[in-house]
């Protein structure tokens, strides 16, 4: 995960830990009978569990989403500098091979030579 999908994620986890105590603290001190607030903090809790589970979905999704941009564009890449490679090799090897042919007929005139 990228640095700034974990400060997300941190702040995430941090807003809603707060967002829980606060709730639980002003239930518990709110004078009402034991039974009405410990159905309100259950309550609470599953609002809060849903609100978890929605956010913790939309940063899945974003870092899918940029796994899958970052992956396509390596590949994209790679594919680029593979072509490139595959090139320059065609072209350089065709130029050796020619070169080389040349080499090999002046060395055969100067031996013919040598040999007159």
């Amino acid at each position: 995960m990228s640095k700034n999908g974990k400060n997300t994620a941190g702040i995430l986890a941090g807003l809603l830990a707060g967002a829980a105590a606060g709730v639980i603290l002003g239930m518990l001190y709110a004078p009402e009978e034991g039974k009405e607030t410990r159905k309100k903090i259950k309550d609470k809790a599953g609002d809060l569990k849903d609100q978890a589970k929605n956010k913790y979905g939309e940063v899945s999704e974003k870092v899918r989403d940029q796994y899958s941009n970052i992956s396509s564009t390596f590949k994209d890449t790679a594919s680029n500098v593979a072509h490139t490679v595959k090139d320059g090799y065609d072209k350089y090897k065709d130029q050796i091979v020619s070169k080389t042919a040349d080499v090999v007929k002046d060395v055969e005139a100067e031996l013919n030579d040598l040999k007159k």
